[in-house]
């Protein structure tokens, strides 16, 4: 491979210039040798290149001859479940993964198997090339996972970043498709509240309490049999007592708590867990900037709100999309040591508590600031309190005349209105969630079904029933299921 095998073209050679020509320039052996390599390299490109043509060409041939195939992307995926890919690519070598790259280039492998294949790293990659190739079935597929996997997607810059607005509507408009359901956790609180400010709050006092040492459930009730399933446990990591539960974007957050140490010691817990009812998972995200017991834990405007704790005024708010926590204005200092209950309304969060008599606290996002509400004539603790629309719902149990109490707070004119009482036969505390035009009032012993309209407000007779066995408190709320996964379908 010596340079004494090759003859240089120069002004020097025997061969020589023609008379008047401009002189050749001249080259150096190591300018020869580089020259030589790139000439090689691209006659092996264009070797190769021609090769891929015939491949090509030969596999539009068989494409022709073969009368029932399909010619679109979307004809092959409804017929043979995969998409044929347009060359035979050879297998590097097997790889436990694929890239995004090769997966890519993989269109035609099964469509049953593409979820598997999809992750958050190669999602816009894989949506990218289905465009382009006008493989709306894998399009498809590609949305699907992003809507089940909405978190991830949502605290990724380089997938939620590049997305359009109508992309982004629509992945989240698919996470709330489906049946919206009843749902409600085993859980237990730390100082049980009651009817009044002097009694306690157990849910029913003649059902036991919860054993710690079991696996606590999540239940949701199937709108048509009028039958709890079991959707899930909750991990062993979630303390079981004094969490705070709520909703967002069809997720659960369970966050804070207390929980028992070999020692005897207590400790309240700074963890935040997250379960997606779409692909029956629990995971983490970033724990509290202060440990929590007894929090109040609400959604609104897309974020998280803790509320308070024991003996706590301070309140953070969790952004999703960028997965941390962020302090904002605490509650007012005296206002109350723990936070009754906590509903968002019409961009507004409101917050109930007291000993002496009831106060209400309003929190503008926009202001970040705390203001009073006006007093309102019970000087009950309330069982709960919740929003639709544009008023606040609260609930008072009164045990000794066997009845309950509704008040309602308008935070448009900023009034309350008269409140309502209504008899029940079993007068036990409850918790309550909103669910189309219903509230549903969970305890161990009962639902009951508040009935809301301008006409005709009140407890409708249908008394449901609650969850077989349930321990300790029950936390009701809303989740979204999907009618094609796996295990009840709603």
């Amino acid at each position: 491979e010596g340079d004494a095998h090759w003859t240089p073209l120069c002004p020097n050679s025997s061969r020589g210039n023609p008379p008047g020509a401009a002189a050749a320039p001249q080259w150096s052996s190591g300018g020869w040798r580089v020259r030589r390599r790139r000439l090689l390299n691209k006659s092996i490109e264009t070797v190769c290149k021609e090769e891929e043509e015939k491949l090509v060409t030969a596999e539009r041939i068989k494409e022709k001859e073969e009368p029932n195939e399909a010619e679109s992307p979307d004809a092959q995926l409804a017929q043979t479940g995969s998409i044929r890919p347009t060359v035979d690519l050879m297998q590097a070598g097997e790889e436990a993964q694929m890239s995004a790259g090769d997966l890519c280039s993989h269109l035609g492998s099964a469509a049953a198997d593409m979820t598997q294949q999809i992750s958050a790293e190669n999602c816009y990659e894989i949506l990218t090339k289905a465009k382009r190739e006008g493989a709306e079935g894998v399009k498809q597929q590609v949305y699907r996972y992003m809507s089940d996997h909405y978190l991830q997607v949502l605290r990724s810059p380089a997938v939620y970043g590049r997305l359009t607005a109508g992309e982004r509507e629509d992945i989240l408009a698919r996470r709330m498709e489906g049946r919206k359901v009843l749902a409600v956790a085993e859980t237990s609180e730390v100082c049980d509240r009651g009817g009044s400010r002097d009694n306690s709050r157990p849910q029913s006092p003649l059902l036991p309490a919860t054993d710690d040492s079991n696996h606590r459930r999540v239940f949701c009730l199937d709108p048509e049999t009028r039958q709890w399933e079991v959707l899930t446990n909750l991990p062993e990591e979630i303390p079981a007592k004094g969490s705070g539960m709520c909703t967002l974007y069809n997720y659960l957050f369970v966050a804070g708590g207390i929980r028992a140490h070999g020692d005897g010691r207590s400790k309240a817990s700074d963890r935040v867990s997250c379960y997606n009812p779409l692909t029956g998972q629990w995971s983490q995200i970033r724990p509290l900037s202060q440990s929590r017991c007894q929090l109040r834990l609400v959604s609104m405007d897309g974020y998280l709100y803790a509320v308070g704790g024991e003996c706590l005024f301070t309140v953070e708010r969790y952004d999703p999309r960028t997965d941390r926590w962020s302090p904002v204005a605490p509650l007012p200092k005296g206002s109350f040591a723990v936070a009754h209950e906590a509903t968002s309304c019409g961009g507004e969060l409101f917050v109930s508590g007291g000993s002496l008599f009831y106060r209400l606290l309003r929190y503008d996002s926009r202001r970040d600031e705390w203001e009073e509400c006006p007093f309102n004539e019970s000087r009950r603790r309330s069982t709960d309190m919740v929003a639709h629309r544009s008023l606040v719902y609260r609930f008072d149990v009164d045990r000794e005349r066997a009845g309950v109490s509704v008040y309602k707070y308008n935070t448009v004119v900023k009034v309350w209105l008269g409140g309502a009482s209504f008899p029940l036969d079993n007068p036990l505390p409850f918790r309550c969630t909103v669910l189309g035009e219903r509230i549903y009032c969970v305890n161990r012993s009962q639902t009951l079904q508040f009935e809301l309209g301008e006409d005709r407000e009140g407890f409708i007779p249908e008394v449901l029933p609650s969850p077989a066995e349930a321990r300790g408190a029950l936390v009701p709320f809303v989740l979204t299921l999907s009618r094609d996964k796996s295990g009840p379908i709603f």
